[in-house]
């Protein structure tokens, strides 16, 4: 028997918060996109918990497809798809069509932010008007961090590669709205994370 593919601590606590926001904000039944899917227990968890979204995970790497696969087939839920190779910051690899939503946990602080580019444009093409683009991480507020453990947590990020970082979320909102997608909502999570709601602009 194929084993279970990798595990993640953060994935394991920010699960039921995250769900509790996505239940309340997809449609049902929907369509979901996520981007940077990493290991692949959220997919999983995702898909097991709101059984009418069809769940498409995603991520540029191939050991990550792996671990994400062997989730999969661990309960082999109908609506849980096979991963997709898809790089954020590059637009050849977002060979997608439409979604009603797409979810990005955990991606903008740890890539450079031309992933985040990448993400607010991809989503904007995938999206319908009124689709969710939610993004979740840690964020600072007004170019301040919202807790010491965050400032930290940003440093150590900055000295492992320059390129990465807490974003800030007028960095987050201006970034979002240069494709169409509006920031409606800044909530706050537990250990001092955010989630941010985009919702792509233009005629329902």
């Amino acid at each position: 028997m194929k084993p279970a593919g990798l595990t993640s601590e953060a994935s394991a606590r920010n699960f039921g918060p995250i769900l509790h926001l996505l239940k309340a904000r997809l449609p049902h039944p929907g369509l979901v996109l996520e981007v940077a899917s990493g290991a692949g227990e959220h997919a999983l968890w995702m898909a097991e918990a709101m059984p009418d979204i069809t769940w498409q995970p995603t991520d540029p790497s191939a050991v990550a497809r792996e671990s994400i696969d062997a989730w999969r087939l661990t309960k082999s839920l109908p609506n849980l798809n096979a991963p997709m190779p898809l790089d954020a910051a590059m637009p050849g690899t977002w060979l997608f069509g439409k979604a009603d939503a797409v979810v990005c946990i955990n991606m903008a602080h740890i890539a450079p932010f031309d992933a985040t580019i990448g993400l607010m444009e991809g989503s904007s093409r995938v999206l319908s008007p009124g689709g969710m683009l939610f993004v979740y991480g840690p964020f600072s507020v007004g170019g301040k961090h919202t807790s010491p453990s965050n400032e930290a947590f940003d440093a150590d990020l900055k000295a492992r590669n320059p390129e990465w970082g807490v974003r800030d979320v007028g960095q987050m909102k201006a970034a979002g709205f240069k494709y169409g997608l509006d920031l409606t909502e800044a909530i706050q999570m537990p250990a001092n994370n955010l989630s941010l709601v985009f919702r792509k602009l233009g005629p329902a």
